[in-house]
């Protein structure tokens, strides 16, 4: 049920989270960084001279956090189709990573080389599960295609998924188009949230 009741309760939620504090304190554009973070600190995604696409990178935390652990010598290629507030040192590109242009365009600019694809893409909710669950599936498909065209060979795909009815076919279809898939819950990220991200290695080439 949504109301002022509860638009009161997440605002109230939302000013006493302390990753929310945290972000404001430390400079990143929203909490997500946090979530980001401790999937590197734990898979080891990012290395120093890498160089990242940032799939639904507006507000761009993520794209903060990357361009932070790729370092002077990486780059970092923040995509959406919001506008996105300048970030030093990430190339920003406002568009549809699903047209050919704009991914000719991302690779013309990374010089053929993606170690690391990112995708905290999102749909807009409709609050019908089923109708939701098929959206969020049918992005990370698309975001996976993205990704096995662009990446190297040892390259990582990382991207947010929402557990639900079609949630199984989804890691499934990931499985079979890398070779390694690991299923990573952040503690940034809240409990009551049916987020999950999915750290995905080894692209098998379409």
């Amino acid at each position: 049920m949504t109301g002022p009741r509860s638009n009161k309760a997440w605002l109230r939620r939302h000013v006493t989270d302390s990753y929310v504090r945290r972000a404001r304190d430390a400079g990143y554009r929203s909490r997500a960084a946090y979530k980001l973070m401790e999937i590197d600190d734990r898979e080891h995604v990012f290395h120093k001279g890498d160089c990242v696409i940032d799939l639904g990178a507006a507000p761009g935390s993520w794209s903060q956090l990357a361009v932070q652990r790729v370092g002077p010598g990486g780059r970092v290629i923040a995509v959406d189709l919001l506008p996105i507030t300048p970030i030093s040192k990430v190339s920003v590109v406002q568009g549809d990573f699903r047209a050919l242009d704009l991914r000719d365009l991302v690779m013309a600019m990374a010089a053929g080389r993606v170690d690391v694809v990112l995708s905290d893409l999102a749909p807009n909710v409709s609050g019908i599960p089923l109708v939701d669950q098929a959206r969020v599936a049918e992005l990370v498909e698309l975001a996976s295609d993205f990704a096995l065209l662009v990446l190297k060979q040892n390259g990582i795909f990382v991207t947010k998924a929402f557990h639900g009815g079609a949630y199984s076919d989804l890691v499934q279809g990931l499985k079979n188009r890398f070779g390694e898939v690991a299923v990573r819950k952040p503690s940034a990220s809240r409990g009551e949230s049916r987020e999950t991200y999915l750290v995905c290695r080894a692209p098998k080439k379409l």
